[in-house]
């Protein structure tokens, strides 16, 4: 158990602007000390994964425009379910098993923390769902 913990503990990157304080909520320092961390540890399989997610929805993607993109990416990951519990899986299954404990007593605003980072990043990546970068990595 310890090895896993400490494993999982040393590849996450830090986040210095993810600052936790006195007055912080339990939710913002979860997000903080865990969900950016693991987040932006998982980034390139994240991006993998949604360019995966264009192909197979016939690649409709590259032909709109800049803000139908990014409602694209808002409505895969807040309407498609097995999408979005996919998401979520890369995630929670980064998470130490005393991190697991604190996220299942508030999973549902969690949820919400976790998925509107996920989109984020996303949206900051959507230069490299071109179709031209799109053939490249699938």
């Amino acid at each position: 158990m310890t090895t896993r913990f400490n494993s999982l503990l040393s590849i996450r990157p830090e986040i210095s602007s993810a600052k936790i304080h006195d007055e912080t909520s339990a939710e913002e320092a979860f997000q903080n000390k865990t969900l950016r961390p693991i987040i932006k540890l998982q980034h390139n399989l994240l991006i993998a994964v949604f360019k995966n997610y264009i192909v197979k929805h016939k690649n409709v993607f590259s032909n709109l425009s800049l803000e139908k993109q990014i409602n694209y990416i808002s409505n895969a990951i807040q309407k498609d379910i097995k999408f979005r519990n996919a998401l979520k899986g890369m995630i929670i299954g980064q998470f130490t098993v005393e991190e697991y404990e604190l996220y299942i007593q508030n999973s549902s605003a969690l949820n919400k923390r976790m998925m509107t980072i996920v989109k984020e990043r996303l949206i900051q990546s959507i230069q490299l769902f071109t179709p031209t970068e799109i053939l490249q990595k699938v």
